[in-house]
């Protein structure tokens, strides 16, 4: 019996003579919006990386891994390489009071959204039709908003028939309103103003 007894102390000296299990465990997050190639995980007291870590492939942006080292050390230098080739690392990381070490923002990665489109603006744009009965041999049209006429918009030598008609291009600022000014063969000048053309396709001249 006093063997027996003896034999199960020394068991309970040898047991409580291992050391602890490591508690520099970790996850490696990876939140940089790169792709992590390789990780080496090394304590620092030395100067040499240990192997890559990553032995199930690269390390996709938002996702982590569970670094388990081999080694019992609480302060440890992480390496990473990204898939263009530059890298990044933390030097004396006191692993044993972590659970995670991440690479980016603390924060899980997310994909921002891209900024609204900008509302798009009503078109003043119409076409313009002689219901005058005369030829117009000048067309001026702008926006109530610009301070003058702009160039003719039939240009030189050209004139607009009775009945017929020709597009008129006016830039979208929010502005629908328009002023036109016409002149006949005879040198007579018409001119209307505050047009609105946003809700309309035609304007017939009369």
């Amino acid at each position: 019996m006093r063997l027996i007894a003896a034999l199960a102390a020394l068991m309970v000296i040898v047991l409580g003579a291992q050391p602890a299990a490591a508690q520099n465990r970790f996850w490696l997050q990876n939140n940089t919006g790169q792709t992590i190639v390789a990780a080496n995980v090394s304590p620092s007291r030395v100067t040499e990386w240990g192997a890559n870590i990553l032995n199930r492939g690269p390390l996709q942006p938002g996702m982590q891994v569970w670094v388990e080292p081999n080694f019992s050390d609480c302060y440890l230098d992480i390496r990473v390489r990204f898939a263009d080739g530059t890298e990044d690392g933390h030097l004396g990381v006191h692993a044993c009071t972590l659970s995670r070490i991440t690479f980016g923002s603390d924060a899980p990665n997310t994909p921002t959204s891209p900024p609204p489109r900008p509302a798009e603006q009503p078109n003043p744009s119409f076409t313009f039709v002689n219901g005058s009965g005369e030829p117009i041999r000048e067309i001026y049209v702008s926006l109530t908003s610009q301070r003058n006429w702009g160039s003719d918009r039939l240009g030189p030598r050209q004139i607009l028939p009775p009945g017929a008609s020709m597009p008129i291009a006016l830039p979208r600022t929010g502005v629908c309103t328009a002023d036109m000014r016409v002149v006949f063969m005879d040198g007579r000048v018409m001119e209307q103003r505050n047009v609105e053309t946003c809700a309309i396709r035609n304007f017939v001249w009369r």
